[in-house]
Formats: structure tokens, C-alpha cells, sequence
């Protein structure tokens, strides 16, 4: 089996674990609690829309979380100013799984729950490397190649770096970068940045723009014949 198709595959579980009580209500849920489907990208590959968070928890038992953006929401109503918490979660495994979510509700704990959830089921893969030419020590420290990334006016550019160099951005995409397992990032911003959900969205689609194409350094892993 080949690299590219050992990366997200489901590690081993606890004995004992909540999910064994999870009753899937999809077809993709009931096809990965039942071991049919072993890996993200089995799921991608096969055009699956992941509707559960639950799949996500089977795959990745250890998936970290972080929050991103915390925003207070008003609105008038009749009975007065209603209050809610619009929260955004970034999740990653640092090997190369990436998600964001939003999610909204009058307290702050089941504004988070729903904003991991809601990431989970966003979840995707990017590829890492080390596509500077200052470097090229092929270790995955860094991106493969310049990659861009846009939400609302937002639009981020990402630069593969040296090592060393680390992450030369601001603090929001820095952490969506350490949540993805990245070192060594050059980053050009352009938009309104202050917006943190649209700036922590646009480097998340930048970083699965990585995904969408095959880097020449990964043909002879996946198959691909060289010229």
C-alpha cells in the first residue's frame, strides 16, 4: 500500500468508547461504523457528503480543536434584544486533515459543540511538503506549492518556506496553521482581515486548494508514470 493511501486511515480504538453506542442515521455512517470505509480520503474519493460528526470521531479519535473567532450577535425582538454567541472552530489532526465550522447559540458551550460539529462534517485533506526552493529537505514542514484561499473579502496567499522561517502570518491563520500541522508558511493577506471567521475560512480553503492538485514530488507514490 502506497503513502498516499495510508494518510487518514482510522487508528485503533479504546476498548470502551461512546461511539460504540452511536446509532448512525446515514448510509456513509452506518458504511464506517461497520469498518466498509477505513479512511478520509476513501470518503473523498467516493464523493461522500459527511453529514455526522460521529464519522469524524471513528476516523480521528484524537482530533484537536481550536477556537477562532468568538462574536457576540444581538437582535431586537418584541420581547427585547436577544443575545447569542457566534463562534467559529477550527479542527485538525496535524497530519494533514483540516475543518471549520460555525456555530450559533444563546450560551457559550452549545455555540462551541455546535461549531465542532458543524467542522467535523466540513472536514477535508491537504497535502504537506516542502515546495521552497531555499529548502527541499522533504520533510512535510511546509505546503508543496503557493496556494490561495478566499472568503468574503478576504484572500490569503500562501508561500511554501525554509525551515526555520516560521509562520509569518497573523495569530488567526497562525493557529489554523498549527492546527494543520505546519511549521514553515509565507503568507500575503489582502481584504478586510479583521473579520477572523472570513480570514480563518480563507486559509483553510487555501490550504485544501493543496488536495485538488498533484505536486510532481507525490507521481511515483500514486502511480502516476513519469515522462
Amino acid at each position: 500500500m502506497s503513502a498516499r493511501r495510508q494518510r487518514g486511515r482510522r487508528p485503533p480504538r479504546p476498548e470502551h468508547s461512546p461511539l460504540d453506542d452511536w446509532v448512525p442515521k446515514t448510509h456513509l455512517g452506518r458504511l464506517v461504523k461497520e469498518g466498509h470505509l477505513n479512511s478520509l480520503e476513501e470518503i473523498l474519493l467516493g464523493n461522500h457528503n459527511i453529514r455526522e460528526s460521529e464519522i469524524v470521531d471513528m476516523l480521528f479519535p484524537e482530533l484537536r480543536q481550536e477556537v477562532v473567532d468568538v462574536t457576540l450577535v444581538q437582535r431586537q425582538s418584541d420581547s427585547g434584544q436577544q443575545k447569542s454567541f457566534r463562534i467559529t472552530v477550527v479542527v485538525g489532526n496535524g497530519e494533514g486533515v483540516i475543518g471549520i465550522g460555525m456555530g450559533k447559540a444563546a450560551e457559550f458551550v452549545p455555540a462551541i459543540r455546535a461549531a465542532e460539529a458543524r467542522a467535523k462534517m466540513n472536514i477535508s485533506m491537504f497535502r504537506r511538503g516542502c515546495g521552497s526552493w531555499e529548502c527541499r529537505c522533504h520533510d512535510p514542514h511546509s505546503i508543496p506549492f503557493q496556494v490561495m484561499g478566499t472568503s468574503g473579502s478576504v484572500t490569503v496567499t500562501l508561500k511554501p518556506a525554509p525551515k526555520g522561517t516560521g509562520l509569518v502570518t497573523a495569530d488567526v491563520a497562525k493557529t489554523v496553521l498549527r492546527i494543520a500541522g505546519l511549521n514553515d508558511v509565507w503568507s500575503i493577506t489582502k481584504g478586510r482581515s479583521r473579520s477572523s471567521s472570513n480570514f480563518a475560512k480563507a486559509t483553510v480553503e487555501a490550504l485544501m486548494e493543496t488536495y485538488r492538485m498533484l505536486p510532481p514530488q507525490d507521481w511515483q507514490s500514486s502511480g502516476v508514470d513519469l515522462p
